[in-house]
């Protein structure tokens, strides 16, 4: 079953329906919330997706609202704080990657302006492609991270059936992006 399928029953104040009716496959262009998805599909390694969803507030608020340049900041006393927060996945490994490659943005800022510019500027690719690019650029990011990522914010087609009521919307609000 495809996530269209599994969405189209579900109530409309179900977190999967709201995120794959209003944000699976839509482009982005705010760079805090580009990073803000990279940092949810890191997290959902190894973990279900919905385990994700139901905390991306948590998420949120945790990340400073995904703001690149505080968490590129983030020390020992802020990553300690996100390891013992129970509203996110604590996992060492997660936290530090998140941390890695907020750091790692920013010195791409310096040459491409912004991440959005540096997703541009190399876009179109394979995913193959994306895959080894962002295996060499950040931490943390396998093939299916940077799959459900790239799907995700629109720089990769596949997030939505064409059978899907919503498959049209992504489509024409990416055309206008």
């Amino acid at each position: 079953m495809s996530y269209c399928t599994y969405c189209a029953v579900l109530e409309s104040n179900n977190h999967h329906k709201i995120y794959h009716d209003n944000h699976y496959g839509f482009k982005i262009d705010s760079d805090n919330e580009l990073f803000g998805r990279l940092i949810l599909e890191i997290n959902q390694a190894g973990l279900s997706w919905n385990t994700i969803l139901v905390k991306q507030d948590n998420f949120r608020k945790a990340f400073d609202n995904y703001d690149i340049e505080q968490i590129s900041n983030y020390g020992d006393d802020k990553i300690n704080s996100l390891l013992n927060d129970p509203g996110i996945v604590r996992n060492k490994l997660k936290v530090n990657a998140v941390v890695f490659n907020a750091r790692k943005i920013q010195d791409l800022k310096v040459e491409y302006v912004s991440f959005k510019n540096w997703l541009d500027k190399n876009h179109p690719k394979t995913l193959d492609e994306w895959v080894k690019l962002f295996k060499k650029t950040f931490k943390f990011v396998g093939g299916e991270i940077v799959n459900e990522f790239l799907m995700s914010t629109g720089y990769l087609k596949g997030a939505h059936d064409e059978s899907c009521e919503v498959y049209q919307k992504v489509k024409s609000f990416n055309l206008n992006k």
